[in-house]
């Protein structure tokens, strides 16, 4: 449920904002970055959501301590914001942008592996690399079978 409600905090973000196709000015980006905030304070307000409400607040974290907003390290983040981070940056980056195209598998592999052990725990995103090239060879398999 969490992963569905992650960026529920965009709605107290203007939506010109959300839709702007140029870079961010730093007065924007600080106002993109409360969305988890906001998130978090709608979730914990409803007492069905208020236990997710914490992997919303820190799905922008960084292992190595440069995320948002509170600049978690490594095993200060919940596990399963470890998990939505790398979904979320999955999604963002194979969905079209009015500020940019949709990246390839491998140029998402290649982002991921970059920023893996920074950005992404490495041991969880070894474990999504993996199953994504596995869906693509049984992507292949099956056309392969239907032709």
């Amino acid at each position: 449920m969490a992963g569905l409600l992650h960026d529920i905090g965009k709605i107290g973000i203007d939506e010109s904002l959300l839709n702007k196709r140029g870079k961010l000015t730093d007065a924007e980006w600080a106002d993109m970055m409360r969305h988890p905030e906001i998130g978090y304070h709608i979730l914990r307000s409803v007492n069905e959501f208020a236990p997710i409400a914490k992997y919303v607040l820190h799905h922008h974290e960084r292992i190595d301590g440069n995320g948002y907003p509170r600049q978690l390290k490594d095993e200060e983040i919940p596990l399963q914001s470890k998990i939505i981070a790398i979904a979320d940056a999955y999604d963002a980056m194979t969905s079209h942008r009015p500020y940019r195209e949709d990246l390839s598998l491998s140029e998402v592999v290649a982002e991921f592996k970059k920023n893996s052990g920074s950005q992404f725990d490495a041991e969880i995103l070894d474990v999504f690399i993996d199953q994504l090239l596995k869906q693509r060879v049984w992507k292949r398999i099956d056309r392969a079978g239907s032709r």
